[in-house]
């Protein structure tokens, strides 16, 4: 039995988390998928409402903190008409990370509306993770609970775990969700989280064979699939690093006066976005003027917490009073 909290705190809109700064909250964007308006939107919130920028996250999320509590209702009713928030029950089981592949686009809308209209998977943890992948593997990467790679159309392998079998993608959703609920109806205590908190003789691996890559660990170097640590893939693609993952109002403004509205956009797990595959080399060095990290860019190996006046290990805390007995501990200790 692991040994956690029986609740796992992944915020939403519905359950934001309380942070010394405010409350965070996270909006799932399914395989990542968005546009450049939708960014400019969200952007915008966070600037109106909490702190003015957008946090991308490593399963290809978007998070907004130092909100006020409780959440003003105007926000609320934003990010509905975004649609951000299309089921009140399952908003934090939503977590689906996808290559960017638009191959794959069909897979990821057919598996986030079949999720969504199954009750009993209102009940998974907020830490679950699918993954969907085409041949080259990048979102194999992420420490996925079942996995759908697609070889062709007609072919591919359904993972859970280090272990995998056949399965057609026209089957793949079913058999995602089949195993989503088998692990709802074997794990013993809500203190089980993911496959991996599992036993290894689980009923649930029964069927599927050992998987020579060992899918479903949580580092890229043990898939031994070839990524480098920025998370670029092998395939070809357009895509920019965000500093620190941090998405001011300025980079996403720019992303549509650079690439116009609603052009399509995929948040990956790496902090960067993958950008229409059409993009011109012009566009691309106007948006790395503007901040963005090329793919080359070594600063995009480079992580940090998220730092003053947000965290109150920080030597600033915006609040006088914390601070000066924050320079009043340190003044003894220094003594």
């Amino acid at each position: 039995m692991p040994s956690r909290q029986i609740h796992d705190r992944c915020p939403g809109v519905l359950r934001p988390f309380a942070a010394d700064d405010g409350a965070i909250v996270r909006l799932r964007l399914p395989g990542g998928r968005t546009d450049t308006t939708e960014l400019v939107d969200i952007s915008a919130l966070a600037e109106e409402f909490g702190a003015p920028f957008v946090q991308l996250t490593s399963r290809g999320n978007l998070q907004l903190r130092g909100l006020p509590e409780p959440l003003p209702e105007p926000f609320v009713r934003t990010v509905e008409r975004l649609g951000l928030l299309p089921s009140a029950t399952h908003e934090r089981v939503r977590n689906i990370v996808a290559d960017p592949s638009p191959e794959l686009d069909w897979l990821v809308s057919d598996l986030d509306d079949r999720l969504q209209r199954d009750d009993a998977l209102a009940t998974l943890p907020g830490r679950w993770l699918f993954a969907l992948s085409d041949e080259t593997g990048p979102s194999l990467d992420a420490p996925y609970d079942v996995a759908f790679q697609q070889f062709s159309p007609t072919s591919g392998r359904l993972l859970v775990g280090r272990q995998s079998r056949p399965c057609s993608p026209a089957e793949a959703v079913s058999a995602l969700l089949g195993v989503a609920n088998r692990f709802l109806t074997l794990r013993d205590s809500d203190a089980v989280w993911n496959v991996r908190d599992l036993p290894s003789d689980s009923p649930l691996f029964v069927g599927f064979d050992d998987d020579d890559d060992g899918g479903g660990d949580t580092t890229t170097a043990e898939h031994g699939r070839g990524s480098d640590p920025t998370g670029v893939s092998s395939v070809e693609l357009t895509e920019l690093g965000v500093p620190l993952g941090f998405l001011t109002p300025v980079l996403a403004d720019a992303l549509v006066a650079t690439l116009g509205s609603s052009a399509r956009i995929v948040v990956t797990p790496h902090r960067s976005l993958v950008l229409p595959a059409d993009t011109s080399p012009e566009a691309l060095d106007e948006l790395i003027a503007a901040g963005f990290h090329c793919a080359t860019d070594p600063r995009r190996r480079v992580t940090a917490c998220i730092g003053a006046p947000f965290c109150r290990r920080t030597d600033f805390h915006p609040h006088p009073r914390r601070g000066a007995a924050q320079r009043r501990r340190r003044g003894r200790r220094t003594r």
